[in-house]
Order: structure tokens, then sequence, then C-alpha cells
């Protein structure tokens, strides 16, 4: 089996500079190719629901921006997929329906992919704020808020540069996000238990967050990820 991993992102600079920087400390023992799809989540539901048998790698491949990076692969070399989107809720196209058939669909990430979701983007990353509480921060997320220039304005200045990150700052922003999903997912602001799926966050940011107040809870996708990729036990060990 290949021990090639695909992440495909909607942009092509911020998700790459994490990606690149996070790998100093994790995930370090697979090569990863790195894919910029360059559209929101909600352009993929069209092709989506027009074929449910497509093959993902071959959707990225046939796209432009794409095909420099991919033309020396195919389908078998990649033993896993990932793909990670912003919630993008103010996009005209946007639906929270549409997007819970994408997180349906892309579950698994040895045969379609598997898609991880930031609320609201990616740069919710390094939103810690210098005043007010993590646990409870939340933003808008039916209007564009101008999120990145808030977040730049609020966050720490110690991790506002994705590219300066050291090991313990990489294992306070997992564990803080970490704990952020648990209490989105079961309303405990702790280190969790166990894993939680992309559909729990999602269906309990639609319940207690999106559906009241248009409101998404802050919240990062590449700790979720890592939480996945080394499992509960393993990671918790990783972090002390």
């Amino acid at each position: 089996m290949a021990k090639n991993i695909l992440f495909v992102f909607e942009g092509e600079k911020t998700e790459a500079s994490i990606v690149k920087n996070l790998r100093k400390f994790f995930i370090k023992e697979n090569t990863i190719i790195t894919c910029a799809f360059c559209s929101t989540i909600y352009q993929i539901y069209k092709e989506i629901k027009e074929d449910e048998d497509l093959d993902t790698f071959t959707l990225l491949r046939e796209r432009k921006q794409n095909e420099e990076s991919l033309k020396k692969y195919n389908t078998s070399n990649f033993a896993e997929i990932y793909l990670f989107f912003d919630y993008d809720g103010h996009d005209p196209i946007a639906s929270d329906e549409k997007l819970e058939k994408l997180l349906n669909f892309f579950d698994e990430e040895t045969e379609k992919g598997k898609l991880y979701i930031s609320y609201p983007m990616i740069e919710s990353l390094k939103h810690f704020p210098q005043r007010g509480c993590f646990k409870n921060l939340k933003v808008k997320c039916k209007e564009n808020i101008q999120y990145k220039k808030i977040v730049n304005a609020n966050c720490s200045r110690k991790i506002i540069d994705f590219n300066s990150y050291n090991k313990n700052t990489w294992k306070w922003i997992i564990r803080e996000h970490l704990k952020k999903g648990n209490y989105i997912v079961n309303n405990s602001y702790t280190y969790p238990r166990d894993l939680y799926s992309q559909l729990d966050v999602f269906n309990n940011q639609r319940k207690n967050y999106i559906n009241v107040n248009s409101e998404v809870s802050v919240l990062n996708s590449f700790p979720v990820f890592i939480h996945d990729y080394y499992g509960n036990e393993k990671l918790k060990k990783l972090l002390k």
C-alpha cells in the first residue's frame, strides 16, 4: 500500500504554510503531497451530486491548478486523502444541507477522502483573544465579517505568524482546540476521552450556534485531524 498522503486545501498559501510547519513536529512518518483545490467546499457539491461514484483524485487532477503537482501520480499512489475547507457560511452558494451531505460523503480517508471543516475559517487556528475566553469564543457565520482582520487585530502577538510556531506552541494550540471541540460536542471544556467525528462537530454547531444566532463556535480542523490521526491516548502522550 502506498504511504503517500494527499492533503487537499481550499487555498494555496495559508494551509500549505501551516502544514509545512506542523510537519516539523507531527505526522513526519509519511510523505505528503499537498494539492490546492482553490475553491470553496460548496463548489464541489454539484460534481458530487451528479456523480456519486466520483474518483476524488481524478477530480482534483483535472483541475488546471493541480495539473503540474499531480501529473506524476494516480489514485493508487495515495493511501489516504484529507480535505481541509472553511465553513464559509456567508458564501452565496453555501448551505448547511449541502455540507451535511459532503461530510457524509467524504467520511473515510482511505476511500473518497475525509473532510475536515474549520469554523469559520482556517485562521481560527490562531484566534485566541488577548481578552476573553477561547471556550466561549463565537463569531457570526452567515455574513462576511472580515474574519481575517478580526483575528489579526485580536489574537496574541506570539501566535500571529504560523511559520514561527515551535513544538510547545503546537502542543498548546492542539490541546486548546481539542478541548474546544469536546466542549462543542460534549459540553465539557476538557481534553476529550475519545475521538469525535466531523459530523458530531457540525451537528452540534448547527443545533447550538448556527440555528440559534447564526454563529459558529470558533474551532480549527488541523488539531482535530491530528487527534484522529494519532488516536486519543497516543496523542495525549505526545502532548505532554
